[in-house]
């Protein structure tokens, strides 16, 4: 088998096509982790602006067709449609005065997450959600609402 730098007769060109190579490659991998960062905050944009609306069914178009829900100590996984029904309770019951993003990141595989502070009347709840890739879409994967 014959190298690349019998191909080329100096081995800067050959040096210089792996580096074009690698920095195309790159690019390439950047923009990807890009495209992914800016979907995630989309969508957390999105859910920030459902939550604080108090609408449960918009919030439910960003769930993912299960969803892990924490209201102050109960637990549970839900379909996307019980979830709707969870939230349009919680928010009738706790109805939104304030709803703001203080601390959005990935973990160190790779998985957005948000907190947040939910103010309704004299209570406060930490809102915790992470977003997982579903397909092509970006979803609200667990939720939690905790009173402080």
């Amino acid at each position: 088998m014959q190298s690349v730098a019998q191909f080329w007769p100096h081995n800067k060109v050959a040096m210089k096509v792996n580096k074009y190579i690698s920095s195309v490659v790159f690019a390439l991998i950047s923009f990807h982790a890009v495209s992914v960062m800016a979907q995630s905050n989309d969508v957390i944009s999105q859910v920030k602006e459902t939550i604080k609306a108090g609408s449960a069914k918009e919030l439910s178009k960003y769930l993912n067709q299960t969803v892990d829900v924490t209201i102050d100590d109960k637990v549970e996984s839900y379909s996307k449609a019980q979830a709707e029904f969870i939230f349009r309770d919680f928010f009738k019951q706790h109805p939104a005065n304030e709803f703001n993003i203080i601390h959005q990141g990935q973990s160190k595989g790779g998985q957005p997450f948000a907190i947040g502070q939910y103010k309704s009347g004299t209570e406060t709840h930490r809102v915790f959600m992470k977003i997982k890739t579903v397909g092509n879409q970006q979803l609200v994967h667990e939720i939690s609402f905790v009173k402080e």
